[in-house]
């Protein structure tokens, strides 16, 4: 066995009272592609920084091979005091280092190598960071969170780049497509220490899974009490992470019937029905066109927005999809065509600068604008610690300032106020930015049970596959085209294939292969099949009797232990009714294919 390029062992580390770091321990050996995974504010930042010997631990031992070439790019790369991106990516080089290279990596990231850092938006300084960190081909490069603000074309020029160098590589990204691509080991750091499992990102999660209800048997035979940190994980991860089958089957449902409408347009029968059904349809754009000066931005482009749509807008940077954005929601006039709104649009916009929160406010005062205890969700009265809950913060949390909050949680907060805020129209652009997987995993379950229309820009091909109905893809020169789906319906669509991921393992259903299935359901099965539904139902019943004495605005301030007991049996319930719906969606297929 090859030894290690870089291994940290023992890593202890303590940021005031909170132990961060508890023993964590990384091994990198050559051509390693391992990805670091765990929820925000976990350290995986902070373990990558004592990697690449930018920061030093409590305690602990940090061995790096010598003569190895280590390369870490930073969340926020610093460019200052450089005169231009060239010679920034330059400085990287050392000696015997090839400088063609660096003109070379600027100019596939779209940069000349002339253009003043000074002035760089997000993603140009990310470009020249990645162009730096590249260049010597390093023996180990550590990237966090490399494909933040990259659009799709640098995304998977990196994908090709990184697969094909001959240097380790570990990666903390929330991009699940990315990660299921080029990881091969993943480590998982769980409250401050480090679980390795010898496969990729795609088999993670299941296992994951499995090790938590392991934890939390042996949890029940020792009767221990679940601590809050581990009532996060517990109810805030596997839970959220388990995807509602049914929801999956109402987005298949919806985007075949967003098929059907798209082969009817124009046609007079689907005019009659969208005129019988006043306030179905959002947006009707006719034939508009929009150009700045000579450049033509947008031309000849159509389209219908009907209420429940979920549509993902794509596109290189700077290709005009916020120009696209402002047309169809009427802040710009188009130059030709027309645009009609539709009736009564409350609109709520969640944009790439991020809403700024008061670093003195508590939790639930950033929540209800400091108007008390209650927020109104989807017309009905939620009491604000309540409603934290549904995105993983504690009720004791929710007295806490902003101000302790990481990155991740920050943007879990700006989620938590957005979807607080009345709307029946949301407009996301690159909601994923700064997002880590448990986040994005409460951002596509809010989503799909949102009621209204949702409006997205994104960059992160896996989120738009598990959350849009179409797909509006800018094809160059001002042409913009919709497609039925999700990214890779719309890849199929254009007859390109779709990029090769890992398998990832599932759990052992109730259908089998069809050469092993029998010839009826077994009596375990039909008893289920029948009397889940009203399992469900009353479970349903349960969870809205106990959200009313939630709702009780004096509950937590008179007895915060009976508010904690009531949540965590609402949390409870969900995740059973979540699993029964899945087993009887499975059955109920299984019964219908037997049937047929």
């Amino acid at each position: 066995m090859a030894s290690p390029l870089l291994h940290l062992t023992d890593i202890k580390l303590s940021f005031g009272n909170t132990q961060l770091l508890d023993g964590a321990e990384l091994s990198v050996g050559p051509r390693d592609r391992l990805c670091l995974v765990g929820r925000n504010g976990s350290g995986k930042s902070t373990l990558l920084k004592i990697a690449a010997a930018m920061i030093e631990a409590d305690s602990g031992n940090r061995f790096a091979q010598p003569g190895a070439t280590i390369r870490y790019l930073a969340q926020e790369p610093d460019l200052s005091g450089y005169a231009s991106t060239r010679e920034y990516v330059e400085a990287g080089l050392v000696e015997g280092d090839d400088p063609n290279r660096a003109f070379y990596l600027l100019g596939s990231l779209g940069l000349t190598g002339d253009e003043n850092p000074a002035t760089l938006s997000g993603g140009e300084a990310r470009r020249a960071a990645l162009a730096r960190v590249l260049a010597p081909r390093p023996d180990v490069l550590l990237l966090d969170e490399p494909t933040n603000h990259l659009d799709l074309p640098a995304i998977e020029w990196l994908e090709s780049e990184l697969a094909g160098m001959a240097g380790a590589l570990v990666l903390i990204s929330h991009d699940r497509l990315f990660l299921e691509t080029l990881s091969r080991t993943t480590v998982w750091l769980d409250r401050g220490r480090s679980h390795r499992l010898e496969k990729g990102f795609s088999h993670f999660e299941l296992w994951r899974d499995e090790k938590l209800a392991e934890e939390e048997l042996q949890r029940h035979k020792l009767e221990r009490r679940i601590a809050e940190e581990e009532h996060w994980v517990r109810y805030g991860v596997t839970a959220r992470r388990k995807r509602n089958v049914g929801r999956l089957e109402r987005l298949r449902g919806m985007r075949t019937e967003r098929r059907e409408q798209l082969r009817s347009l124009g046609n007079v029968k689907m005019e009659a029905a969208e005129g019988g059904t006043g306030g179905t349809k959002v947006i009707d754009a006719k034939g508009i066109a929009f150009s700045y000066g000579a450049r033509e931005i947008v031309q000849d482009f159509s389209l219908r927005v009907h209420r429940g749509n979920r549509i993902g807008v794509v596109g290189p940077n700077g290709v005009g999809k916020t120009t696209l954005l402002k047309l169809l929601l009427g802040e710009l006039q188009p130059d030709k065509g027309n645009v009609k709104l539709g009736q009564g649009l409350q609109i709520a916009q969640l944009d790439q600068s991020r809403a700024t929160l008061h670093p003195e406010q508590s939790l639930a005062a950033a929540v209800t604008d400091g108007s008390g205890d209650m927020v109104m969700v989807a017309g009905k009265p939620r009491h604000v610690m309540n409603y934290l809950q549904d995105f993983l913060f504690t009720p004791q949390q929710a007295r806490t300032p902003v101000k302790v909050l990481s990155g991740g949680e920050r943007a879990r907060l700006l989620l938590a106020k957005l979807f607080a805020t009345p709307s029946n129209f949301l407009v996301l652009d690159e909601p994923t930015n700064d997002l880590d997987l448990e986040t994005l995993d409460l951002l596509e379950e809010v989503i799909a049970d949102y009621p209204g229309t949702a409006l997205i820009v994104s960059h992160d091909r896996d989120f738009l596959d598990r959350v849009a109905t179409q797909i509006v893809a800018a094809e160059g020169d001002g042409r913009f085209v919709e497609y039925a789906g999700g990214y890779a319906d719309m890849l199929m669509q254009r007859g390109v294939p779709e990029p090769a991921k890992a398998k990832t393992p599932k759990k052992q259903a109730v259908e089998r292969p069809r050469k092993d299935r029998p010839a009826k359901m077994n009596f375990n099965d039909t008893h289920a099949l029948k009397v889940l539904p009203e399992k469900i139902a009353a479970a349903e019943r349960e969870i809205a009797g106990l959200e009313e004495k939630l709702a009780d605005a004096a509950l937590y301030s008179r007895d915060p232990a009976k508010f904690a007991e009531i949540s965590g049996k609402v949390a409870m319930l969900r995740t059973q009714k979540d699993a029964d719906e899945e087993r009887w969606l499975a059955l109920e297929m299984v019964r219908e294919q037997l049937e047929s």
